[in-house]
């Protein structure tokens, strides 16, 4: 349970070395007036991909595409791993209001190869989409995430069976690869009010063949 972790205290999880976060009215002013330099000036390149890129495993053993902010398809071992997939249009609670992404989803969930497990490093609304959860349906295998944020997935239709929590340091194995939950200075939360974060815990994860490793 959540309360038998060590990193969890008077209600909530805390960072092992103290974090102070914005205030509310803070952190609500910066989300209205932005700060300087958060659109691009000319379009963003992005290129396409599709299924077939995919079809042959890199000759290294290790291939990494980045689709966007936080989401990565990371090809390790012959086995795709999928990070924080954000895959809709915007990064919020609102289809009509939010932070927009600057240019198309590089690749699409239908072109997406056949995952072997979705990692998420947090709750936040950049990291953890309730749209592209529905969007990516039964085709996840597993889905592999820090303590308390199973129950959001498991109210988004997720079968239990198919996840796992882990709290710093605690590990899961699939296959040849093991994932290791690491501890990183952050919070949580998808309510703008103070009082709904650190409900769930925030985490790096480490991605380890017996010839690779992987940081994120």
């Amino acid at each position: 349970t959540l309360k038998a972790s060590p990193n969890w205290r008077d209600g909530r999880f805390h960072n092992s070395l103290p974090s102070q976060q914005p205030s509310f009215f803070a952190a609500i002013g910066k989300w209205f007036r932005g700060t300087d330099n958060t659109v691009p000036a000319a379009k963003y390149p992005a290129v396409k991909r599709a299924a077939r890129d995919f079809a042959t495993a890199p000759p290294t053993g290790l291939r990494i595409t980045w689709l966007g902010h936080s989401t990565f398809l990371i090809e390790i071992n012959g086995k795709h791993v999928l990070v924080d997939p954000v895959l809709s249009e915007r990064a919020s609670p609102f289809t009509w209001a939010g932070p927009a992404r600057f240019h198309e989803v590089p690749l699409t969930v239908d072109e997406l190869p056949a995952i072997d497990a979705v990692l998420i490093s947090h709750d936040h609304y950049d990291h953890l989409d309730h749209r592209t959860v529905q969007m990516l349906g039964d085709r996840i295998p597993q889905y592999i995430v820090p303590l308390g944020v199973g129950a959001h997935l498991e109210h988004w239709g997720v079968s239990p069976g198919r996840i796992v929590e882990r709290d710093w340091w605690g590990e899961f194995t699939l296959g040849d690869l093991t994932f290791t939950a690491t501890p990183a200075r952050h919070f949580s939360g998808r309510s703008l009010v103070m009082a709904g974060q650190g409900e769930t815990l925030w985490c790096g994860w480490v991605i380890a063949s017996p010839e690779r490793r992987v940081y994120y």
